[in-house]
């Protein structure tokens, strides 16, 4: 009777050893690689974006990143961006890329604040999706000229409902005041295509310049920024950048200020992207947990 009652618990663990060896291989199945475009976060073709979730993502440590183009709020597309999409997955392999399109200003119709307010709405769409996508509310934000405006305005102003951990800014626009008054090289043509991008001039709506100048918004708390510029850009002067910097700075929070002295307005040579980018990889890595 002993025997028998021994060779049945023996048959019962194994039993149960057996099943808690399936249920762990099933549990460890790798979640594959998705690319999902033209995925729409709002009523308008342009408020859209692209995908790249990566393979074994988690929704408790997979970052993600918004990439906003430039163009001068009045052009561009994110496709812009697709030469860097490749860069940034090898570089990047834990994060998850979301490309997205926002409505353009034609100085009559969709002017300021509709690019502050597609990519805040973007963010939302993107942040109610991290269970279905399965990636964490570990947010960076990176953007190219107007992009990286609008990247550094939502990250120190519209931080509803993320704040993100990091902020990444290639020579964007800080200073919508100071870029009407004092144009690259005193050139009023910039001006001009300012005013017709936010609908207004300065005399007209200044509370309007003020509300979308990303540097007016800089607070104890806010994200730790890393900050690309060319020192022969003809378009948004360097100092559009160090003045973030240092009131970054004034404020202790984490930034890096890259300046390249003979960088143009993007259009930097393979060297000069790649020492971007490795400063990117090693500022998200510090900063970013």
């Amino acid at each position: 009777m002993k025997l028998k009652l021994f060779l049945a618990l023996i048959l019962f663990f194994a039993v149960v050893i057996s099943c808690s060896k399936t249920d762990t291989s099933v549990n460890t199945v790798t979640v594959a690689a998705k690319t999902i475009l033209n995925v729409s976060y709002g009523p308008d073709p342009l408020q859209n974006m692209d995908i790249y979730l990566p393979a074994g993502r988690r929704s408790d440590s997979t970052k993600v990143m918004v990439m906003i183009h430039g163009g001068a709020w009045i052009s561009g597309d994110k496709a812009d961006f697709t030469a860097a999409i490749d860069t940034l997955k090898n570089r990047l392999p834990d994060y998850a890329l979301f490309n997205i399109n926002y409505r353009l200003s034609n100085g009559t119709t969709n002017t300021f604040p509709t690019q502050e307010n597609d990519v805040q709405t973007a963010v939302r769409y993107i942040f109610g999706k991290t269970i279905d996508y399965q990636v964490s509310t570990k947010f960076v934000l990176l953007g190219a000229s107007a992009g990286g405006h609008l990247a550094m305005l939502q990250g120190y102003k519209d931080s509803f409902p993320v704040r993100p951990r990091a902020i990444v800014s290639f020579f964007g626009p800080s200073d919508l005041v100071d870029m009407y008054l004092n144009p690259v090289g005193g050139n009023p043509l910039l001006t001009i295509a300012l005013s017709q991008a936010i609908g207004k001039t300065l005399v007209q709506d200044p509370l309007l310049y003020f509300n979308s100048s990303p540097i007016n918004f800089i607070r104890p708390g806010s994200a730790p920024t890393i900050l690309l510029h060319g020192g022969t850009d003809p378009l948004v002067s360097p100092t559009q950048s160090s003045a973030v910097s240092a009131r970054l700075t004034l404020f202790g929070i984490t930034n890096q200020y890259v300046f390249y002295p003979t960088g143009g307005h993007g259009n930097w040579d393979a060297g000069t992207y790649n020492d971007a980018y490795n400063k990117i990889q090693a500022f998200l890595t510090a900063n970013v947990h």
